[in-house]
């Protein structure tokens, strides 16, 4: 299962991770959503090719955005 680490900017509180988790987690496909908050990263496990555009919008429905 294909995995990737995206950097997430502007979380500050468990509350934060947890929006962009559950964003995530809502793209067909994601098997796993790991945030860590320290270190500003969403770990993300799918069934197939991540689609990098669909984290992108799905960070961005959550309030925040991915670092470039």
């Amino acid at each position: 299962m294909p995995t990737g680490t995206y950097t997430v900017e502007g979380m500050v509180c468990p509350h934060c991770a947890a929006a962009v988790s559950a964003e995530i987690g809502r793209i067909p496909g994601v098997t796993a959503v790991r945030v860590d908050l320290a270190a500003g990263t969403a770990t993300v496990t799918a069934e197939h090719h991540l689609d990098d555009r669909a984290v992108r919008e799905a960070v961005a429905e959550a309030g925040f955005r991915l670092a470039p």
